[in-house]
């Protein structure tokens, strides 16, 4: 197939023309406040499991709303002192899964902490979160659930879940809290890239083929879902347009890299047709902190998967003294 969007050298020099909103900080400050005061319990329970190098935790948590958030953890039996801690948040229509599909970070000599997706888990990859908000009329999917009000979106809920994942770990005695990382696919480094936004803990990020970048151009270029619920959804509520992307501005991963200090190793898929590559330049070239971007020019939305986490643990390994 040819390729769907920017090649370079106009790929690598686009910037995005996303509008920050003027109380962007301020509305993340507020959110998050309201998460923390609700409060919450963390637990940590056992799981059994034959993986005899790896303990294995069923986490839960308060996010959003005080809501129960699942997630998994992983930690090297064979440890000494507080461990560096990994975060991973998961693509669109995936839940956590099981805990021995993803031990590579584990293995490594990390905390590994995977987040579930509240409401998710029921295309790819199982989930055990639901979301007890409702929404408005919507599209199928998430992207339009709360669409005409930042307060009421879907992924305030979700992006405030990222950041809480954090905050249940960082008390832990086997943490170190100087060496926190953040990392996803997709929407999981949607999230990432969020979280690295909002929380100055985060001393890595690494978000791998993002979404939710530069809106509006990656809803005029995406020839496939999940940014088409977005077409359909105006298609319909056509005196909506202005009011969509007003909230949306609010969860774009462009508005936070603009805010973003932790260094971060980005990877983009040059042929990819649903997140398209000019936008994640867009969130890239955007972005505050040290980066790397790593590019895979032959492939599509999967990026480079087991490539990408080499690539991933060599250079988290480098910044957090793991070599």
């Amino acid at each position: 197939m040819p390729f769907p969007d920017l090649i370079h050298p106009e790929l690598g020099a686009y910037v995005s023309q996303q509008v920050h909103p003027a109380d962007f900080k301020a509305f993340w400050t507020a959110t998050l406040a309201e998460a923390r005061a609700i409060g919450g319990e963390v637990t940590l329970r056992p799981q059994p499991s034959t993986l005899s190098l790896i303990e294995v935790f069923d986490v839960t948590f308060p996010g959003f709303g005080g809501h129960p958030i699942k997630a998994w953890l992983m930690l090297p039996r064979q440890r000494t002192g507080p461990l560096p801690l990994v975060v991973q948040y998961i693509g669109y229509g995936g839940g956590r899964g099981y805990p021995h599909e993803q031990l590579h970070w584990a293995a490594s000599g990390y905390a590994y902490l995977r987040m579930d997706n509240r409401g998710q888990g029921s295309t790819w990859s199982m989930g055990d979160t639901p979301d007890p908000v409702g929404s408005h009329a919507a599209i199928p999917g998430y992207l339009t659930r709360g669409i005409l009000d930042r307060q009421d979106h879907y992924y305030r809920r979700l992006f405030t879940d990222g950041v809480r994942a954090i905050d249940a770990m960082i008390g832990q005695d086997f943490i170190d809290p100087t060496r926190i990382a953040v990392c996803g696919g997709s929407q999981g480094g949607a999230i990432s890239l969020a979280v690295a936004g909002l929380d100055p803990r985060v001393r890595a990020a690494m978000p791998d083929v993002p979404f939710l970048c530069d809106l509006p151009r990656a809803v005029q270029m995406a020839y496939t879902d999940p940014y088409r619920e977005i077409i359909r959804y105006l298609a319909q509520h056509r005196s909506h347009k202005t009011q969509v992307f007003d909230t949306l501005a609010y969860f774009d991963g462009v508005n936070f890299a603009r805010q973003s200090q932790a260094p971060a190793l980005f990877s983009v898929a040059v042929m990819d047709e649903v997140c398209p590559p000019s936008t994640v330049y867009g969130a890239y070239n955007a972005y505050a902190g040290p980066k790397t971007m790593v590019e895979y020019e032959f492939n599509n939305h999967e990026g480079g998967q087991a490539c990408q986490e080499a690539q991933q643990m060599a250079w988290l390994a480098d910044r957090f003294g793991m070599i």
